[in-house]
């Protein structure tokens, strides 16, 4: 057999060697153009997937534990997704645990929502960072207050009663408050005022004494925990609000007391969270405790992506956005619906991983991981947007294109479109895009099909007239013609493409409605998508990229 393959594969090299590179490109694209795309791809994209770097002081520990602990004020977008797969990767990566902590002491200015606990999940889920234990702040204020009651009787923190703005002109001097003298007896007195009512909201809080000489006046003695009126700021979930909690921990407190409880090894955050490491270490102080490895990475911008939690939920609200998934959004159920892969995501930000320097992507750096991840999965299909009449004369058909599936998988199946000819005429449909660039006389070849020479454009019909020139792709090969996609003038389906930009309609292979709704996608010319929805005669898709 041997014997046989090698002079045949000697013959189609030397034939292959004799075009030039851009015969070969032609053939290429309309053979395979999958792998086309493979020689295209730049050089970054070729690299060996990227391994994270090692975590610090390892060997410290029995066993290395991460957690991810969102405020569940909104779904997660792909600016979360950085923290989330870095934790996830370094726990597997070292067989250790992954917990999801919800952060949800303040129903005040950042009030969670009960229908994100849920949805955080459901993201964590679909994104593969399962966590192996879930845990709710709301549910652990007996435990904060149990170390709030320690440091005030240690002497390390103290109710402040002060105005608001006293404080901060004492703190700014380097100065104490006059609370910050007082025994723990009164301390302790205060902090019952505080938890049965005879404190109002503003009227006291506990701070954790530190340097006031400190050189960052954030880090002065610090706020730890607060009054919020339960009936104006009430908590989202029924269990916690029946209890009435009065006295809630601001974020440095909860945080700083679970991680150490929960024996989180290292802490994988952004550099953002610098200040708060230093807040926190006086805490970890007073009570004894060593502080875990902390590893802060520089700040995450994608170009164009709106990540403000806050102007998402507004903008669902208003109807700007018809929901969570709204394609021109970044959240991951928006990137889900449009077709872009967890794995992509996942491989996205191992590349990244957890650099200090602030860096910049743009969403191509997603789309060149995603498209190698679904090239090899997306069924091909003819979408023809804008489309325009193209009339072929003197053509000998009727004509049946049979078209593959996917160029590299012939066992997948094949499309067959129907071309018929009616006294030497054939009508079909082409995109207005090539329709505008077609020239007189130019030769073009309809993907699968034929080549045409090009008469003339009809504006008032909106037409473009052509004549049948050879059924041989190796003569569009050789005059190097453009290739194009074409449909059939009948049988077609109506086709709404969603794209971040705006919606895009036209028409498109009956078979695109033989997909299942999920099924990803490739529109020939066009890009890869997801189906969105399909009902008798109409496909949506949701474009994902080219």
């Amino acid at each position: 057999l041997a014997r046989q393959i090698v002079p045949l594969a000697q013959e189609v090299v030397a034939e292959v060697n004799k075009m030039s590179l851009a015969e070969q490109k032609a053939l290429l694209e309309e053979k395979w153009p999958s792998a086309l795309e493979a020689l295209e791809e730049r050089p970054e994209e070729r690299e060996e997937e990227r391994k994270l770097p090692p975590l610090p002081n390892v060997e410290k520990y029995g066993r290395v534990i991460t957690r991810f602990a969102p405020n569940p004020d909104c779904v997660l977008h792909l600016g979360s997704a950085r923290a989330i797969v870095l934790s996830h990767e370094y726990a597997r990566m070292y067989k250790g645990l992954f917990y999801l902590r919800f952060e949800d002491t303040d129903p005040r200015t950042k009030a969670a929502r009960l229908e994100f606990y849920d949805a955080i999940l459901e993201d964590l889920e679909w994104l593969g960072c399962r966590p192996d234990k879930v845990f709710i702040q709301s549910d652990r204020l007996p435990i904060y207050y149990e170390h709030a009651e320690r440091l005030l009787e240690a002497g390390k923190a103290y109710v402040c009663t002060c105005p608001r703005e006293r404080f901060r002109e004492l703190v700014m001097a380097c100065r104490p408050c006059p609370c910050r003298s007082l025994g723990p007896e009164e301390h302790l007195e205060r902090w019952e005022m505080m938890l049965d009512g005879t404190y109002g909201e503003g009227e006291a809080v506990v701070r954790i004494k530190t340097d006031l000489t400190h050189p960052n006046p954030a880090v002065r003695d610090w706020p730890a925990l607060r009054i919020i009126d339960p009936e104006k700021h009430p908590h989202p979930r029924p269990e916690v609000r029946e209890k009435g909690y009065r006295v809630w921990p601001l974020y440095n407190f909860a945080c700083g007391i679970d991680d150490h409880l929960m024996g989180i090894t290292h802490i994988i955050r952004g550099k953002e969270h610098l200040v708060n490491e230093m807040r926190q270490r006086y805490m970890y102080a007073h009570l004894g405790w060593r502080y875990p490895e902390a590893i802060h990475y520089g700040r995450l911008k994608i170009a164009g992506a709106v990540l403000s939690k806050s102007k998402i939920v507004a903008g669902v609200e208003k109807g700007l956005y018809t929901g969570w998934d709204d394609v021109r959004l970044a959240t991951l159920r928006a990137l889900r619906r449009r077709g872009i892969t967890a794995e992509a995501i996942r491989r996205l930000m191992i590349d990244i991983g957890p650099k200090a320097a602030d860096i910049t992507i743009s969403w191509e750096n997603l789309y060149a991981i995603n498209r190698k991840i679904i090239d090899p999965v997306a069924n091909r299909y003819f979408f023809v947007w804008e489309p325009v009449e193209l009339l072929v004369l003197d053509c000998p058909g009727p004509f049946t294109a049979r078209l593959p599936l996917h160029p590299d998988e012939p066992e997948r199946g094949h499309r067959e479109l129907k071309v018929p000819c009616d006294g030497g005429r054939a009508r079909l449909l082409i995109s207005g895009s090539d329709a505008a660039e077609a020239r007189e006389g130019e030769l073009m070849r309809l993907i699968g099909l034929f080549n045409i020479e090009i008469l003339s454009w009809e504006e008032e019909g909106r037409c473009l007239k052509a004549r049948f020139h050879s059924e041989e792709y190796e003569v569009a090969r050789e005059r190097k013609a453009r290739l194009i996609h074409w449909l059939p003038a009948e049988d077609n389906i109506r086709v709404v493409v969603l794209r971040p930009e705006g919606t895009v309609e036209g028409l498109g292979e009956p078979g695109l409605a033989g997909e299942r709704v999920g099924a990803l996608v490739q529109l020939v010319r066009y890009g890869f998508g997801r189906i969105d929805e399909v009902k008798p005669g109409f496909v949506r898709i949701c474009y994902a990229h080219k």
